[in-house]
């Protein structure tokens, strides 16, 4: 059994198969996935499971450089945005919505949660832990 908290096998393949630069998409149950980018879909049901306890499990295994955020969620979605500001990830990069669901074309996988608030969705990119 894993000694970390990320239980989720697809998760943790996923993971560890990123290199310096690859990123990864949390995102909301409404984020569209592009053509041929893999869906890891962990939703149930509203709210479950969360965005942020998704993040939040994702951040104990990957170490991230980088992270883009839209800029429409310190507007609509405060308390998200106030929690992602909590967690002090590195490097933060403020883009249109419009350029995030961009962005996610190049992911290597987005992470669909059963999150139900407006522009839940983070970019995580991977840095090297050496």
């Amino acid at each position: 059994m894993k000694k970390t908290p990320l239980l989720n096998i697809a998760l943790s393949q996923l993971i560890a198969s990123l290199g310096h630069g690859d990123a990864i998409v949390i995102g909301d149950a409404g984020l569209p996935v592009p053509p041929g980018v893999p869906l890891i879909d962990l939703a149930l049901t509203r709210g479950i499971p969360g965005f942020i306890e998704t993040l939040q499990a994702i951040l104990t295994e990957m170490e991230v450089e980088q992270h883009a955020l839209a800029s429409e969620l310190a507007q609509h979605n405060r308390a998200i945005f106030d929690a992602i500001k909590a967690l002090a990830l590195p490097g933060a990069l403020i883009t249109s919505h419009v350029q995030l669901k961009e962005r996610s074309r190049s992911a290597r996988a987005i992470v669909r949660t059963g999150e139900c608030t407006p522009y839940a969705n983070i970019v995580l990119i991977a840095g090297v832990a050496f």
